[in-house]
């Protein structure tokens, strides 16, 4: 079985990224049993339908690409167990804005997740944009990123994971 880091902890995944294949519409994909992260183009094409399939309280998971912003699930947020969110090269930031954004904005409490191009060198960062699960590149070595999670012993300024400043919290 796969393994990401949640919770700070390397942990087993349950989750199937589902990715659309060469020629492959949202609409008439085959979708796959179990826990799945969909596509943001599959959930909006066939809501209804991956509803009623998940009736019996099995969570769902739809993951977002870089392109994608979060307000497509603003009205639905309350239906995901997961969000992915796809990192597709080291050097695309976007979706630390997403994480944000969904955290903040639109109150998601769920577990966000980073999957795509994820390393070490990103982890921390990631944490504090409120991203809270990690699929590491597979090529990598998942036990030396868990380190990316805590690299400084402290931070100055705001983030999701730290709504007070530094100087803030202190005074207090």
């Amino acid at each position: 079985m796969p393994k990401i880091i949640k919770h700070e902890s390397v942990v087993d995944d349950a989750w199937e990224v589902f990715k659309l294949g060469e020629g492959e519409i949202a609409e008439t994909a085959t979708l796959p049993a179990g826990q799945v992260l969909l596509p943001l183009a599959v959930w909006k094409a066939r809501k209804d339908e991956i509803l009623s399939a998940h009736a019996d309280d099995r969570p769902v998971g739809v993951w977002l690409d870089s392109s994608d912003g979060p307000e497509a699930l603003a009205g639905d947020l309350d239906r995901f167990a997961v969000i992915g969110i796809n990192f597709p090269k080291f050097a695309d930031g976007r979706g630390y804005s997403t994480a944000r954004l969904l955290r903040e904005r639109y109150g998601f409490k769920g577990e966000i997740r980073a999957i795509g191009d994820v390393l070490h060198d990103q982890l921390f960062f990631m944490k504090r944009c409120g991203i809270d699960a990690y699929a590491v590149r597979a090529d990598k070595d998942i036990e030396a990123a868990l380190g990316g999670l805590r690299p400084f012993s402290e931070s100055y300024q705001t983030a999701v994971d730290q709504p007070y400043p530094l100087f803030r919290r202190r005074a207090i």
